[in-house]
């Protein structure tokens, strides 16, 4: 697959561990203390006009508040974008959205998202651009070396989930 072909050209070590279709965080459960990591949710968000595209990546145990969020980045009030912006700018099905997404998104349509707790992680856990597979990957390596390859750059957020 291309995003393992990516990460090895970026020297980004992984570990991999595949299993059954996983299309939410709560299916994930067993993963991610297999994996040791926390995974984390990823969410892929639009504005009322749909102009404007986000991929938030955050803890799994909070919970999303879009007027939390809508107002750190002041933007209108946000929701979960349609399917085919997800494919489109993405390459990715619902179930699957992973920061790893972004190695398709050249154009940069989408602006990532990440709460500062995830940020505080040794590792990140994401599925691989499907979801019958997850990997375990440096968060260091992630921001230093596979962000900048696809052009996209990140805003720190502060989710409190309550």
């Amino acid at each position: 697959m291309a995003v393992y072909r990516l990460l090895k050209e970026l020297g980004i070590a992984y570990q991999r561990l595949d299993h059954e279709p996983m299309a939410t965080l709560e299916a994930c459960r067993g993963v991610d203390e297999l994996l040791e990591i926390h995974m984390c949710k990823n969410l892929f968000l639009c504005n009322t006009r749909r102009t404007d595209f986000y991929l938030l990546l955050m803890p799994g145990e909070k919970k999303f508040k879009t007027r939390e969020l809508s107002g750190q980045i002041g933007s209108a009030r946000l929701s979960f974008a349609p399917e085919e912006f997800m494919e489109e700018y993405l390459h990715i099905s619902p179930g699957a959205v992973s920061i790893m997404g972004l190695m398709n998104d050249r154009e940069g349509h989408v602006r990532l998202l990440i709460d500062e707790d995830v940020l505080q992680e040794e590792f990140l856990g994401c599925h691989p651009c499907v979801n019958t597979a997850s990997l375990k990957v440096r968060t260091k390596d992630i921001l230093t070396r596979f962000l900048p390859w696809t052009g996209h750059e990140y805003r720190a957020v502060h989710l409190t989930g309550e």
